[in-house]
């Protein structure tokens, strides 16, 4: 009887979380979970919205493709930004602190963004989103990390990872049944009354934490990071609008936003309280788990972007069914990733995760089967083999990026692991949104020349987006509908080129990860509180 009780006092001493906070992990990570999903769900309402928000007021704000594209991108670049230091303070000050910090200034930002009234308001609004973004995204995962054994963190992480299925999958919905009965702007003050609840239980249930040993803050990395992603993808943006990469102010912008990035790592690995410890980066499965992360978010985003156009302005669907079509993406998500650590256990990480990118860059370059009369399961199939891949990509590399790392340094691990994120999906939606912006303009040029007593501004307004040309079709009346069949087809024709250079990111991914990341490992790795009570158990 003794020596069968010994393993488990041993294990209790070797317990790296205190006990009255392991009995309540996983209501705590109900509440995490909570706190992500708001995160997650303004962006994947925002998707649906944008058609909205790009009509002419009163029904919308009268937003062009670029502003729609800012409207994205003022709220990741300010979130990817800010992440490394929000790691930090979460690390020095107490992640509760920060992540009831961010609940309260992402719910303030979501009520300026509701009554914005012009496209430039929203942007900075979203800014203001994407500042309290910033500072929920990796406390939830670091407070994961210090509330469960490292033997059941990828278990946890999977869940965690589905919860963000969870949220494409509300997100959507809730925003086409918000368009439908209320004004644009309801698809943002919806976020008000979740972060209460989530504000209330963070304060009932999860414990604080922080590093013991925390380091300086680095307010020169957080500025050279900053100016230099805004830079960059600024010039993108202003490439597609102008729908010429070589203008001076384009190159200019673009080289000067390489510039301080490169700036920004040299000063990195100089200075002695890095926001990233640039020395990371020499370990192969670290690298390869951050990389395929951003490359992923790189491909998805920019296909997000398009798809929303493709279901709303070609085929005709309105935002609510637009929501319900995007189920299958979301619903493969929740089903697959809380159990992807089984299949990481029986195949390895890196066959895993290498299907798992194949299976994206399949179903992106599967997008080149859809045109104006598809029979919409067709979509529906990719979007399912979408999700599945992705759930098979996202807890595999996060628990990589998160175990490198000693405990208490969960918050810069999770900051690293959410920046690359936040970053991908930034210059996928500038890259590809403008990729996507000039093969269309391209194409819709000639027609647009071709009408009759069309001043040239209007001509190139209405050549930025196809929304802006089908409004010009619905102004001209029934003349207007070979207008509108063009745009159509022009539309189609960009889109495949982008789902095409979305693939070829995809499935550079799956070389990254098939060359870099570790295998199999056979067993816990060695240190891990499981391996630690079984060696406690064997002494006994």
């Amino acid at each position: 009887m003794a020596s069968s009780s010994a393993p488990s006092g041993i294990a209790d001493a070797h317990r790296h979380v205190p006990e009255h906070i392991h009995r309540r992990r996983w209501a705590i990570l109900t509440v995490l979970m909570f706190s992500l999903l708001i995160v997650v769900l303004d962006n994947s309402i925002l998707n649906v919205a944008m058609k909205t928000i790009a009509t002419p007021a009163p029904t919308g704000l009268g937003a062009t493709q670029s502003q729609l594209e800012w409207a994205i991108n003022s709220y990741t670049l300010v979130f990817a930004g800010l992440l490394f230091t929000s790691g930090l303070l979460g690390d020095r000050l107490g992640r509760k602190k920060v992540l009831l910090f961010g609940l309260l200034v992402f719910g303030v930002g979501s009520v300026l963004a509701a009554v914005a009234g012009s496209p430039g308001q929203l942007i900075a609004f979203r800014a203001v989103m994407g500042l309290g973004g910033a500072f929920v995204m990796p406390a939830t995962l670091a407070v994961l990390m210090n509330v469960f054994e490292r033997d059941e963190q990828p278990k946890a992480i999977g869940i965690w990872a589905g919860a963000v299925g969870l949220a494409v999958a509300i997100g959507p919905i809730a925003g086409g049944l918000l368009l439908d009965h209320f004004w644009w702007g309801s698809v943002f003050l919806v976020n008000v009354p979740i972060v209460l609840v989530a504000l209330i239980a963070m304060i009932v249930l999860v414990p604080d934490s922080k590093d013991p040993r925390p380091g300086k803050l680095d307010p020169v990395g957080v500025l050279l990071s900053v100016v230099g992603l805004v830079l960059l993808v600024y010039g993108i943006i202003k490439g597609g609008q102008l729908a010429d990469f070589t203008d001076p102010q384009v190159l200019g912008t673009v080289l000067g936003g390489l510039f301080v990035l490169v700036v920004f790592v040299l000063y990195e690995k100089r200075t002695d309280h890095p926001s990233i410890d640039i020395n990371l980066f020499r370990k192969p499965a670290f690298s390869a788990a951050v990389g395929a992360i951003a490359l992923v978010f790189f491909a998805l985003m920019g296909v997000t972007f398009f798809m929303v156009f493709y279901i709303q302005s070609v085929r005709g669907y309105t935002p609510l069914q637009a929501g319900l079509l995007i189920l299958p993406l979301a619903g493969a998500q929740m089903i697959f990733a809380p159990r992807a650590r089984l299949v990481v256990e029986r195949f390895g990480s890196r066959a895993v995760c290498t299907v798992g990118m194949v299976l994206v860059a399949a179903t992106l370059a599967g997008f080149l089967l859809l045109d104006t009369g598809t029979p919409i399961w067709v979509l529906e199939v990719l979007f399912f083999v979408q999700g599945t891949g992705m759930a098979h990509i996202m807890p595999p590399v996060t628990v990589s990026v998160m175990q490198s790392l000693p405990r208490e340094k969960a918050g810069s691990g999770s900051a690293l692991n959410n920046t690359f994120r936040q970053v991908g999906g930034t210059l996928g939606v500038a890259v590809l949104g403008s990729l996507l912006s000039t093969v269309y303009r391209d194409g819709i040029d000639g027609t647009l020349n071709a009408v009759p007593g069309l001043p040239e501004g209007a001509r190139h307004a209405a050549g930025e987006s196809i929304e802006a040309t089908l409004g010009l079709a619905r102004h001209l009346g029934p003349a207007g509908q070979a207008l509108a069949d063009e745009a159509h087809a022009a539309f189609i024709h960009a889109m495949h080129v982008t789902a095409l250079g979305s693939a070829a990111v995809a499935a550079l991914g799956a070389v990254v990860v098939a060359v870099f990341l570790p295998g199999r490992t056979g067993s816990a790795p060695r240190g891990t509180d499981r391996a630690e009570r079984k060696q406690a158990g064997a002494r006994s």
